[in-house]
């Protein structure tokens, strides 16, 4: 999905560039520009409900903004602004919807703050919203007018409100002005949180929960930990009080519900961050600040946060820091894990006492084997596409899963290899399927991926293509094994009988997700396919977005299965989505992505990676060979639906 910055100016232009296309209307008004887009005529469906939306700039979470479109009731928006156009009510109409229309209002003077029409259109409004640019302006338009008013007047009517970066700024009970000629940085407020650059202003918006908060945004990204700090020794200073801070990282957004309870949504792996001082400041001769204790509480998207009480459970991270003559002790964020690796072998009919007690140690050491091969590669600082190739060749040999040497046979008694690779760092992938003489067919499709223009190469083009790269070639007999011809035979007997006799290798895809030290993701898959395929069927192991998909910030996902729903649900692209777009865990992502392929009638399992190492494993059979390690817990596999790990959050 693009970016909202990149379709508002997409948007913007088409409107001048297209003579038929829709555009917003336009007034001019004393000190203020109005937008229109919508049905201003149209009643608002329900009733609007109190709330905050907290946004820290940049991109926009999407599931955030229909939770405050739903607070609006469905109704009407009204967006401020104190520079640029209403393209934003346009994307909202376009790319949210839930809003029968949504004006916009960019102020230019003071005036415009005193106009009735802009009193009357902030009364009327279901849900208003504060955009970003530069507050300053917001204070010297909107303090002590009948702007203000209108804005305390709106949630104490008990309707939603909502602002993002400069327009967040301001919602606090008291807030950082930017009225110095040039905004103060976290090394000058540390070094003078007194001095004429820390401009706090208070006594101008009165929102629920935000009265003793200072917000900040761009936090992470802009490191603005120190001068949040600086703001609150200030405001303690000036005030007295217990004033504490409250960051927001860019793409991510903060919902308040009327009761106070808090979630987090973000597009990346961002966080909000509750600042909340343990002691007294006190300043140095120069001014620089010293602070003993400062406690530091990420709020993630498994965090349960309640604004009400300023209780917090489940942090994403926690930790206390102290200001020492107006230094950090440290730059803390949210604890990635270094390096992170999950891999599988097949998901299918496995419950305890299928296996022979030699087979289930013989499957769990080549898990192992694998998991140590990967692992190697990322404990030395290696790429996480080093990685999952490193760890699929090692099962690649193995005969125990089906790929490469272990894979099946199809109707005519060959096999025929597929697999797939992306890199989760430019979103490039090579795929290939149908081959029948290359030893490891991952390195072949991270050949396609780096050395051809193309993406999914098959058959004895594809294994022409591994000959001239220099890539491994094996006589096709190399891939015949006892087992896996013993399984034809009874297929060809009576077609499904080869499955119904070894339940335990209806699927044998291995697949593997990993993250480095780098922070960049990477996924590959390989099979063998199905016993007795025919027509050159293709499953989802080699199709990028069904069987394998990976993007840096969002995850990393191999899949095992039924590959013709996998496909059908584009379910590697669909647990990025649900972790990008609709603010999942990547344990509900997975988990859900595998429920939708079930209520379709597929069966099969996944293994998923976020941003930030955490692993999941999904399935809706009665077990997946699979295995995880990482920088934190060491190597470790399961067989069994009922097993889990230490490395699986």
């Amino acid at each position: 999905m693009l970016a909202r910055s990149f379709l508002v100016a997409a948007l913007a232009s088409l409107a001048l560039l297209l003579p038929g296309a829709a555009q917003a209307k336009v007034q001019a008004g004393v000190g203020y520009t109005y937008y229109e887009t919508g049905d201003l005529a149209a009643p608002t469906p329900k009733t609007p409900e109190l709330g905050l939306l907290l946004i820290g700039g940049s991109d926009w979470s999407e599931p955030a903004w229909r939770w405050f479109a739903g607070k609006a009731g469905e109704g009407h928006l009204v967006i401020l602004r104190a520079s640029r156009d209403g393209s934003d009510g346009e994307w909202l109409m376009e790319h949210i919807g839930g809003l029968a229309s949504v004006q916009t209002l960019v102020f230019s003077d003071r005036e415009a703050a005193f106009e009735p029409r802009v009193a009357e259109i902030l009364q009327q409004a279901d849900g208003i919203f504060i955009a970003g640019g530069d507050q300053s302006k917001y204070v010297r338009f909107w303090k002590d007018t009948p702007v203000s008013d209108a804005l305390n007047a709106h949630v104490a009517a008990g309707r939603p409100i909502g602002g993002t970066s400069a327009g967040l700024a301001i919602l606090g009970g008291t807030g950082y002005g930017a009225l110095a000629q040039e905004a103060v940085d976290s090394p000058e407020a540390l070094a003078d949180p007194k001095g004429p650059k820390v401009t706090l202003v208070s006594d101008f918006l009165e929102m629920p929960f935000l009265g003793n908060i200072i917000t900040d945004t761009h936090f992470s990204e802009r490191n603005r930990l120190g001068r949040l700090v600086a703001f609150l020794a200030q405001a303690r200073a000036a005030q007295g009080g217990q004033t504490i801070g409250l960051g927001i990282d860019e793409d991510t957004a903060l919902t308040v519900e009327a009761d106070g309870t808090a979630r987090l949504y973000s597009t990346s792996e961002g966080n909000a961050w509750l600042v909340q001082p343990l002691a007294t400041p006190s300043f140095g001769e120069s001014g620089a600040l010293n602070w003993d204790a400062v406690q530091l509480i990420a709020i993630g998207p498994e965090t349960r946060f309640d604004m009400a009480t300023m209780t917090v459970s489940e942090p994403a991270y926690m930790t206390t820091i102290r200001v020492t003559e107006g230094k950090l002790s440290e730059e803390p964020k949210a604890k990635r894990r270094d390096w992170s690796l999950a891999i599988h072998g097949g998901s299918g009919v496995i419950e305890r006492g299928d296996l022979t007690p030699e087979m289930e140690a013989a499957y769990r050491a080549s898990l192992q084997a694998a998991l140590a091969a990967g692992s190697a590669v990322l404990e030395k600082g290696g790429t996480s596409l080093d990685a999952v190739e490193a760890t699929l060749r090692i099962l690649e040999d193995d005969p125990l899963f089906n790929a490469g040497r272990g894979a099946v046979f199809d109707a005519e008694g060959r096999n025929q290899l597929d697999a797939s690779i992306m890199d989760g760092a430019t979103l490039n992938a090579g795929a290939v399927a149908g081959v029948s003489t290359t030893k490891h067919p991952v390195t072949l499709a991270r050949s396609v991926m780096e050395n051809s223009r193309h993406v999914l190469l098959s058959g004895e083009g594809a294994d022409q293509f591994a000959l001239e790269q220099g890539i491994e070639q094996v006589d096709p007999s190399y891939f015949r094994t006892e087992h896996r011809w013993q399984q034809i035979q009874e297929w060809r007997k009576d077609n499904l009988s080869a499955l119904a006799l070894d339940p335990t290798h209806r699927f044998g895809t291995v697949g593997a997700v990993a993250l480095d030290k780098d922070g960049n993701l990477a996924a590959a898959t390989s099979t063998g396919g199905l016993t007795g395929k025919r027509w050159g069927r293709i499953g989802d192991s080699p199709i990028i977005g069904a069987g394998t998909y990976a993007a840096n910030g969002k995850c990393a996902v191999s899949g095992t299965g039924t590959g013709e729903y996998f496909i059908r649900e584009s379910a590697g692209r669909q647990v990025c989505d649900r972790v990008a777009w609709h603010g999942q865990t990547i344990a509900q992502a997975a988990d859900d992505t595998i429920g939708s392929i079930g209520a379709l009638g597929g069966d099969g399992g996944l293994i998923a990676m976020d941003a930030m190492g955490r692993i999941a494993f999904a399935m809706n059979t009665e077990g997946m060979y699979r295995g995880a390690a990482s920088s934190e817990h060491p190597a470790e596999e399961a067989i069994y639906a009922d097993e889990t790990l230490a490395n699986e959050d």
